[in-house]
């Protein structure tokens, strides 16, 4: 069987016998609304100074900063975290503040809270158990306002997993505020699957995250934003830099956040040549090796080190630490000919080469992939951490499943990595719209995949045909994490927006609009905070397309796609005239048409129509330019379109 494209088979002269028009079987009426979908009335308000119609931050845009201070120390007898925190408060907006709110996650583990009495009686959740009889949450022995040297009480009030602040006298614009808190907590076993603690046979290791308060963001779309942590729905930060010091004993490695600023306290003269050298190679160095663990006198003689970090421009801090920890490390290349650091640390349990021993070439192959190819990657240090988390993101540092191997720790670890950028860099509120972070991370991982050693671990894409994304009845992606069913969260944070990214990078735009499209809002919204619209606004006029159609059928409501071919029939009976084919959209989503068609002669073209086509029309007339008989059609040859009934796109019927 030859193929040709469609002018190729237009300029064939071949005569044809004539043949008698031939239906397709009975299409189902159509329950296609065009202006249900195609109707101009999509975006409710116009834009501002604050966020224009483009897409893009207003000239008046404005978001708050937030600076912290953190003095933290890990009490392994106990399970304990306890920390002092200066949080430097600058409010940015046009309007004076009575009151601040701060986000107190770590209450989501005690057994009054909101989330813990969401968890189900019978079977489980990723996000708590209910038959548990962890009681964790912070325990605070002050809280005080700073003003200079001075100190006074501050007035709070505790709700949940929530503070309140509430100012004698209003923050106004511009103005600085400064809280200082002492407090401690018991870390989880396992905290919804973002932190907690790995029991290995040479000690426990510890992944620490939601282990400070954090000030809850005041924006320009809802003012304080003070959603509970109910254990779904993950974070919605501000941004500033940290000055973090964590105390541990001496045996313990910890890894944070941001880079570390006094390597020669923490290291002995062999870890600290080691280290050096990795900061330089582009091959995995060993810092401190699986002997190195068990072996006395491989850690500074000292009860405690203390560790020093800093990170600029973060939205957040995690750490890690353990006395089990092998620690390896190698040279990230990014753009502008930047240097930085790309580490592992994993217990014995996860060595081996078809494990963790990969686990700093995976890091800085991802990282360096994605600073090429979307926006440079804006810290010095990148660590993987192997842990009993299945895989948590937080800036420079990761927690990943130490279990994890080969095309299943690289996966982990590309996704999680990849989340620097959404929503570590472009900040959107992940409480309430976590597709956007997850989504477009698993969009881009997709081309990641591809990217890394030749394909190694990339999969062949499969059929959208029949897709369980698409099912009548299946909820929308537009929705808080909270709200969704528990086991819809996969296909609509994850599956379903990156499926609707690849298809408007493959099919409707083509990779050159979209690529530019989604750079451009990546470096528009880098260290702010973009809502969904904003989104769309954005890649609407990058790519100079009304995509309103597109996000409807695809974030805002669950429409089913099924394109169908009603009739094909000669041009006047006979087939040298070429052939008329009718085809039919019978549900509400609507997308553009692939037709493949073959000849008598074998001959096998394409032809493409746009989604325009469905903009007045339920049904749709197209000449097949060909000269011989039509023996055989087919929609959507390539199965890239989610149609939920694809057995009406095949002519002859099979």
């Amino acid at each position: 069987m030859k193929k040709a494209s469609l002018w190729m088979a237009a300029a064939l002269f071949i005569t044809g016998s004539a043949v008698k028009a031939q239906q397709a079987p009975a299409a189902t009426e159509s329950k296609y609304d065009s202006y249900k979908l195609f109707s101009p009335l999509f975006y409710t308000y116009n834009g501002n100074e604050y966020r224009n119609a483009a897409g893009e931050p207003g000239p008046a845009y404005w978001q708050n900063k937030v600076d912290y201070q953190i003095n933290a120390k890990l009490d392994d007898t106990k399970k304990q975290v306890s920390a002092t925190v200066v949080i430097t408060y600058q409010n940015n907006s046009p309007q004076a503040l009575s009151y601040l709110w701060l986000q107190l996650d770590q209450n989501l583990f005690n057994k009054n809270s909101r989330g813990q009495a969401k968890m189900p009686a019978t079977g489980r959740s990723r996000y708590g158990d209910a038959k548990s009889g962890f009681d964790g949450g912070y325990k605070f022995s002050s809280v005080k306002l700073l003003n200079g040297t001075a100190e006074a009480a501050a007035d709070t009030l505790i709700s949940d997993t929530r503070m309140q602040v509430r100012l004698a006298k209003p923050l106004v614009k511009g103005g600085i505020i400064k809280l200082k808190m002492e407090y401690s907590y018991t870390v989880p076993d396992y905290g919804a699957d973002r932190t907690g603690i790995q029991p290995t046979k040479n000690g426990d290791i510890y992944a620490i995250a939601q282990w400070f308060p954090r000030m809850c963001v005041y924006d320009d779309i809802r003012g304080w934003n003070t959603d509970p942590y109910l254990g779904a729905s993950e974070f919605y930060l501000e941004y500033g830099n940290f000055d973090v010091s964590i105390t541990a004993p001496s045996s313990f490695i910890v890894g944070g956040s941001g880079e570390l600023q006094n390597p020669q306290e923490v290291m002995t003269a062999k870890q600290l040549q080691s280290y050096n050298q990795a900061k330089n190679s582009d091959k995995t160095v060993i810092i401190r090796s699986a002997a190195d663990v068990t072996t006395p006198g491989t850690q500074p003689n000292k009860p405690s080190l203390t560790w020093k970090f800093k990170i600029q421009n973060s939205r957040d801090f995690a750490w890690a630490a353990s006395k089990s920890f092998i620690w390896d490390a190698a040279k990230m290349n990014l753009p502008d000919g930047k240097k930085g650091l790309a580490m592992s640390l994993y217990p014995e349990e996860s060595d081996g080469q078809n494990a963790w021993g990969r686990s700093t070439e995976y890091t800085k192959a991802s990282i360096e992939n994605y600073s090429k190819r979307w926006l440079p990657y804006p810290y010095y240090s990148a660590v993987n951490v192997a842990s009993n988390v299945g895989g948590m993101e937080y800036p420079g540092i990761v927690f990943c499943g130490y279990r994890a191997k080969t095309a299943g720790l690289w996966g982990v670890t590309d996704h999680e990595f990849g989340h620097i950028w959404f929503p570590m860099i472009v900040g959107s509120n992940e409480r309430r719209y976590g597709w956007m972070d997850e989504g477009f991370n698993t969009f881009i991982n997709g081309i990641a995949a591809k990217d890394f050693n030749n394909g190694e671990y990339a999969r062949p894409a499969g059929s959208a045909h029949n897709s369980g994304l698409f099912r009548p009845g299946m909820e929308v992606v537009y929705n808080t994490p909270d709200a969704m069913k528990e086991r819809s969260i996969g296909a609509l944070l994850y599956s379903k927006p990156g499926f609707a990214l690849t298809l408007l990078r493959e099919q409707i735009l083509g990779e050159k609009r979209f690529d530019y499209a989604f750079r451009k809002y990546t470096r528009d919204w880098a260290y702010k905070h973009p809502t969904p619209w904003d989104f769309f606004r954005s890649i609407e006029n990058s790519a100079g397309e009304d995509l309103a159609w597109f996000w409807k059928s695809m974030i805002l409501e669950n429409y089913q796609l099924d394109q169908a071919i009603v009739n094909v029939e000669p041009v006047q009976n006979d087939a040298k005239n070429g052939t008329i084919l009718t085809i039919a959209n019978l549900d509400q989503m609507a997308m553009p048409v692939v037709i493949e068609y073959t000849t008598a002669d074998g001959t096998v073209a394409r032809q493409k129509l746009p989604v325009e086509i469905w903009q007045n029309n339920t049904e749709w007339k197209v000449l097949l330019p060909a000269t011989t008989a039509v023996t055989k059609v087919v929609l959507d040859p390539d199965k890239v379109f989610p149609d939920m009934n694809p057995k009406n796109n095949v002519w002859p019927v099979q």
